[in-house]
């Protein structure tokens, strides 16, 4: 039987190398991920709010739980939903998901 003796070996660096160049390739996936998800989501979360910021008296909505009824009252965080004919509900403006 042989015994392998594992040694440190000096690790070889090219001549001339450019430390920066270690850090391209972190560079580059935070704009891949700059560009393809957080940009996006951006947009989206400001569309929302311009959207919950519109939210007038008489518009049709749904909530993020699925209930769809017609805006009644608009307080500064809240609105009145009113589902059916004798169902009105308060939901906060954050909970809307769909204005129509």
């Amino acid at each position: 039987m042989y015994a392998i003796a594992l040694l440190p070996l000096p690790i070889p660096q090219a001549e001339g190398s450019n430390p920066l160049a270690m850090f391209i390739p972190l560079v580059l996936i935070f704009l891949v991920f700059y560009f393809f998800i957080i940009r996006p989501q951006k947009k989206k979360e400001d569309k929302r709010k311009q959207m919950i910021e519109a939210v007038r008296k008489g518009d049709k909505v749904v909530t993020i739980g699925g209930l769809h009824g017609v805006v009644t009252q608009i307080d500064e965080t809240s609105v009145l939903i009113q589902a059916d004919t004798n169902t009105k509900l308060r939901v906060e403006k954050n909970a809307l998901s769909d204005v129509r």
